[in-house]
């Protein structure tokens, strides 16, 4: 059997990018088919063990590489140029328009998607008004792309001949957005790369990119009022502006190794998270190093959190986090001083084994065992 794999793009080894990984490690026969293809060593053999990928006329523009989503509303029209008609099982890698592929019939297309295109739709007002294109010429224009982009998503819905969804709440969206089913399986988090410790510091962290729906901002601004001790990892572009709300008992660190990160994070008293996100790997990642989270209480996070809310009662023993109610400085510091009163509630021994349920090889014998039955389903129908 021919296989095909189409990503939106390769620009960044991302939790998009680490599925891919995955879907490399089942299976080392995929063609690989891209938008644009921007990958160096050692991410191209981690993720494409170092296969070339099959890219669109976008990577023949100028400036694609920094620019590349200055060319969206050509990406309808370039994914649409692959032709996969040798390919058997194609396998759409998708949060843009990989799902759009055109494929036959007689052709298999599984879609795993990591959120139906947000600018585009739930995150579309959001959006515009981020990147200042709520108003004036510039504004009209970026409207106009996005209701084309919409349109065209919604008239690919029909393609894959199967939605799996990275998360229930990305499956919720979309049904809501495609009135389709998803099958649900969770991405794969490199659990082992993160250990417990006995010892443990007087400190908060947060580890994120620094853009607007991450809501560091909000984090930094709710720590400025007190004086508990926070670290912020990671780089972008709201760091200065980040940087300017920042009182003298938080610390950016921007961008750190892996390891001093690891080290950081497993000695934390609890992790820091205010964005509402499809799924969410950093709160993971903490509770693999047996930190407790405190987390919006919206998305991912409460599939992957067991969690309390900042009112609520610590009555069970498998508790792994407190979730609050709204993304406000003052509703992030009413879960802290919840934390701080409940802190030998939480064993991080419960706290690591919550997070192994999301591990890379749970995620690569399911996803490996969904895409057989799916695929023997489809070869007696078909």
């Amino acid at each position: 059997m021919k296989k095909a794999l189409i990503h939106d793009w390769y620009t960044v080894y991302g939790g998009a990018e680490r599925c891919v990984e995955s879907f490399t490690n089942i299976w080392d026969d995929f063609d690989h088919f891209s938008l644009i293809d921007d990958l160096s060593a050692p991410h191209r053999d981690l993720i494409l063990k170092g296969k070339k990928t099959k890219n669109s006329f976008i990577q023949k523009l100028p400036f694609w590489k920094k620019k590349y989503r200055t060319y969206l509303p050509l990406f309808p029209f370039a994914i649409e140029q692959f032709d996969l008609s040798d390919y058997e099982l194609i396998l759409s890698s998708s949060s843009s328009v990989a799902k759009g592929v055109l494929t036959k019939p007689s052709q298999l297309h599984i879609a795993y998607v990591y959120s139906p295109a947000r600018y585009a739709w739930d995150l579309y007002h959001q959006y515009l008004k981020e990147s200042k294109l709520d108003s004036g010429i510039k504004g009209l224009i970026a409207r106009y792309f996005l209701f084309k982009l919409r349109a065209w998503d919604f008239s690919t819905t029909n393609r894959p001949d199967y939605y799996i969804a990275i998360s229930h709440y990305v499956a919720k969206r979309i049904k809501k957005v495609y009135n389709k089913e998803a099958i649900v399986i969770y991405p794969p988090v490199d659990t082992d790369s993160f250990t417990l410790t006995t010892e443990t510091s007087d400190y908060y962290i947060t580890c994120s990119r620094m853009v607007p729906y991450k809501k560091i901002d909000l984090i930094v601004e709710a720590f400025s009022k007190t004086n508990k001790k926070l670290i912020v990892i990671g780089d972008g572009p709201d760091f200065k502006k980040i940087k300017k709300l920042a009182s003298s008992n938080i610390e950016l660190k921007g961008y750190v190794e892996k390891e001093e990160m690891l080290d950081m994070i497993k000695r934390a008293k609890a992790f820091i998270f205010a964005a509402e996100e499809d799924f969410g790997i950093a709160p993971i990642e903490a509770q693999a190093c047996g930190v407790p989270v405190i987390a919006y209480g919206k998305g991912g996070a409460l599939e992957t959190i067991i969690g309390v809310s900042s009112d609520g009662k610590f009555d069970n023993k498998s508790v792994t986090g407190i979730f609050f109610k709204e993304q406000t400085s003052s509703s992030l510091l009413e879960a802290v001083n919840c934390f701080e009163k409940n802190e030998a509630s939480f064993d991080r021994k419960i706290i690591r084994k919550n997070a192994e349920r999301f591990s890379k090889n749970r995620f690569e014998k399911e996803f490996k065992e969904t895409i057989e039955t799916l695929y023997i389903n489809w070869k007696e129908n078909s």
